[in-house]
């Protein structure tokens, strides 16, 4: 691929990363240009109000730190995972949206409401992760490699006892991490594969190409006055033909031509 489609793969991975971020930062405008809340339409685990939650919650954040600290990872992860898996993108995005969110409202504390794209950046940031070493493809690995240094922390957002205490929400996290995780293995099959190396057809193909060519046993080769010849001419060609030794039927050679003088200067 060179250059230029290069870089329309790269722009064009940008494009639904940055349409999120620009309706993440758009509701918190609204929220602050109008001086209202809408953070009660988070995620209200086990109840029937708390299910529209599963729509709204990457959208949804208590303030600009925690919004601007959700903004970069959907950035870098969603490029990533739209330049690196194209066919497979729109498909990972929408099962981490919806059933992190679902598995959220089932296993969060009910009188807790959730909000915020921590769970959308976990389940991101582990399918890349996993996926990449799933698949064995070098390019992938490194992609795999660098989300584990940028973001090899979040780990422990999904640890109760860590994040309670800050006010995380680590069913969230946990949930996001959960559906990336499965969705490396499900879909493994299909998106970018590991290298296939072809070497033994490669070495069959130069045995070939270096082979000399055989006649077929029982073959002559035949002149443009083949047709003219006479049948004593075929067997006197024939008779010297078979009196030619073959190849290998040589006198072995003497020491003395196979011994090699080296002379030495002082």
């Amino acid at each position: 691929m060179d250059e230029k489609a290069e870089k329309r793969k790269f722009w064009g991975s940008l494009i639904i990363p940055l349409i999120i971020v620009a309706l993440m930062w758009l509701v918190k405008i609204i929220e602050v240009s109008f001086g209202i809340s809408l953070n009660r339409w988070g995620i209200t685990p086990h109840s029937a109000k708390g299910l529209i939650g599963i729509l709204t919650l990457p959208f949804l954040h208590g303030s600009w730190e925690h919004l601007l600290s959700n903004s970069v990872p959907i950035l870098v992860l969603g490029t990533a995972l739209y330049y690196c898996y194209p066919t497979l993108a729109n498909r990972v995005l929408l099962i981490t949206y919806l059933a992190s969110g679902l598995i959220t409202w089932c296993i969060g504390d009910p009188e807790s409401t959730h909000i915020g794209a921590s769970a959308l950046v976990y389940g991101l940031n582990l399918f890349l992760i996993a996926s990449g070493f799933i698949r064995g493809n070098r390019l992938l690995i490194v992609i795999s490699l660098i989300m584990v240094f940028l973001y090899g922390s979040f780990i422990w957002g999904m640890i109760p006892s860590l994040a309670i205490p800050q006010n995380i929400s680590w069913e969230g996290h946990l949930s996001g991490a959960i559906i990336g995780v499965l969705l490396a293995v499900f879909l493994r099959k299909e998106g970018p594969q590991k290298e296939v190396y072809h070497w033994e057809e490669d070495d069959e193909d130069e045995d070939t190409a270096l082979r000399p060519f055989e006649r077929p046993h029982g073959l002559q080769a035949q002149g443009p006055d083949s047709n003219n010849s006479t049948g004593s001419e075929s067997d006197a060609s024939t008779g010297s033909a078979s009196d030619e030794k073959p190849y290998w039927d040589v006198p072995m050679p003497s020491n003395d031509e196979l011994t090699v003088q080296y002379r030495f200067r002082r």
